[in-house]
């Protein structure tokens, strides 16, 4: 009886990185490596023409980030099945990528072992979030608990990302092709949500919620 291979798509600006999780991968019979990217656009273009079964995706990656490109494939295909794999623990980029649909979030510290169900569990259709990030959120849904950034919406999180990381507004509307008044108007409504006076301000807040590296 003929295995069926899961066909999954590896995206991570480190080549060395992606070298690890192949070979990890491939250490099985049933999941291989058919495609690679090193951005957000390249994993775009190249799902457009050849989808592959399941998306492994970094979060923090040059040009268009890893929750950016999730965005722009499921409103290609709606059916993608995407898993971030990052060091980002905090539990804002978990309720952000579950928000998008975003079916597995696993961080790059937990075992092989992890890597490998996660893949089978999401190509049969489930989710997987790593348990301790799962823990967290499920608490704080119990306590009603709520990060500040939570009210910003999928687009303005993008900008407030993008500004917190020290892009002018121009560099943002190349990363995000988007016209540069859009992305003043965005800009406006993150400072007037937030309360924020200064970028300095935004720049702390986003260290604060593990947006950004300190």
């Amino acid at each position: 009886m003929a295995i069926e291979v899961i066909r999954v798509m590896l995206v991570d600006d480190h080549p060395m990185v992606r070298m690890g999780f192949r070979q990890l991968l491939e250490s099985t019979l049933d999941i291989r490596v058919c495609q690679e990217a090193e951005t957000g656009e390249d994993a775009y273009r190249s799902y457009r023409k050849s989808p592959a079964d399941i998306i492994i995706m970094d979060i923090s990656m040059p040009g268009m980030g890893g929750l950016p490109a999730a965005r722009h494939i499921l409103e290609y295909d709606p059916q993608a099945k995407i898993m971030m794999l990052t060091m980002h623990e905090s539990r804002t980029f978990v309720a952000r990528a579950l928000k998008l649909g975003i079916k597995g979030f696993l961080t790059k510290r937990s075992d092989p072992e992890e890597l490998i169900k996660a893949v089978r569990l999401i190509d049969r259709g489930r989710s997987y979030i790593e348990p301790s990030l799962a823990q967290d959120l499920a608490v704080s849904s119990l306590t009603g608990s709520e990060d500040a950034i939570d009210i910003l919406s999928p687009r303005e999180f993008e900008v407030f990302s993008a500004l917190a990381d020290g892009r002018s507004v121009n560099d943002i509307s190349s990363l995000l092709h988007l016209s540069p008044k859009t992305v003043g108007v965005h800009r406006t409504n993150v400072m007037k949500k937030l309360h924020a006076d200064n970028l300095s301000y935004i720049t702390r807040l986003a260290i604060r919620h593990g947006v950004i590296a300190a």
